[in-house]
């Protein structure tokens, strides 16, 4: 099968259109648009929202979550969406995805380790599955999900995270110092 850098330039330019149009893999993106997503979409007022509603919980021991430009950026372009792979995974099955940084308020302390471990900030980012892991973002932008059986890295930034998880490609497990 002929790779795509292999068809003439002729081959359609609506198809080409298209692969410019998008920075994400074509499964990620008929995600994304199947949960709302188009692209310039910018909720800051819902992000602002969250910011507050997280900068004002403390946990019972007094933990608080970070908030920084990272986190927002994130929410207000992809929050509230509720992704749900439509194709089986590459090495894992696809998880479905919630971005909603609220999904982890009762999870300040976790996420502050996480954050020391590595020498950053980690702030809730939604949740895999129903619940099975909560997504959290770091000051960098960098994507990491947090489960029964550990925490993963899913990528350097949200597109590649979301590519992770809709694909189910096996993400990287972090590995304790």
């Amino acid at each position: 099968m002929a790779d795509r850098h292999d068809l003439p330039e002729q081959a359609g330019p609506a198809n080409h259109d298209h692969q410019a149009s998008t920075r994400f893999p074509v499964a990620v993106d008929a995600a994304l648009r199947a949960a709302g997503w188009q692209p310039g979409r910018w909720d800051i007022r819902q992000a602002e929202e969250w910011a507050d509603a997280l900068r004002s919980h403390a946990s019972p021991a007094g933990h608080q979550h970070a908030v920084f430009p990272a986190a927002v950026e994130a929410w207000a372009e992809f929050g509230g969406l509720h992704l749900t792979p439509a194709a089986p995974g590459r090495q894992i099955a696809p998880a479905t995805v919630r971005i909603d940084p609220l999904r982890g308020l009762h999870l300040a302390r976790t996420l502050a380790d996480l954050g020391r471990a590595l020498e950053t900030e980690v702030a809730p980012l939604g949740e895999e599955g129903n619940g099975q892991a909560v997504l959290a973002i770091d000051a960098e932008g960098r994507i990491y999900s947090i489960d029964h059986t550990g925490d993963w890295y899913l990528g350097p930034d949200i597109d590649q995270a979301l590519s992770t998880l809709v694909t189910g490609a096996q993400p990287e497990r972090l590995a304790s110092a």
